[in-house]
């Protein structure tokens, strides 16, 4: 897990692929959105805004395709986090879902507050904790190439 304290550390660190500048260009729709609503950039990424109570997850989920980028806005949420070879498999990976479940006693965890950004790339998996009010972007991006393999 990556965590950033700014949208503008962001844009320094992750700026060349055309896939990171499509993020930006999300954050920049922030005005535009209604919570719950999945809106896309090309074939790359996916996001939507998340606004109000949050429940705490009962496994950790890891992806192997995606990265998933948290943009806090307000409100905090804690995060538990493990590379996934310290954690115990649940649930086969899903291709359908690019996603697999894990529990795990050996985790690190980080409470993340408004402004900073936490990129939960393929070697973690993560586990949200919930949150009794939290509004943030979340942005699924592609880590393969520029497209997908399959197109």
């Amino acid at each position: 897990m990556i965590i950033l304290n700014s949208v503008d550390e962001f844009r320094q660190r992750y700026h060349s692929a055309r896939k990171w500048q499509r993020c930006m260009e999300a954050i920049a729709n922030l005005p535009k959105l209604k919570p719950g609503v999945c809106h896309s950039i090309g074939d790359t990424l996916v996001y939507r805004l998340v606004d109000g109570h949050s429940a705490a997850a009962s496994s950790f989920t890891g992806n192997r395709r995606y990265a998933e980028i948290h943009y806090y806005l307000s409100g905090g949420e804690t995060i538990t986090y493990a590379p996934k070879p310290s954690l115990t498999r649940l649930a086969p990976y899903s291709d359908e879902t690019d996603r697999e479940t894990f529990s795990g006693e050996d985790v690190q965890s980080h409470t993340a507050s408004a402004g900073q950004l936490l990129i939960f790339d393929n070697d973690y998996a993560y586990q949200p904790r919930g949150s009794s009010h939290l509004r943030k972007l979340v942005l699924i991006v592609t880590v393969e190439g520029a497209t997908f393999h399959n197109k």
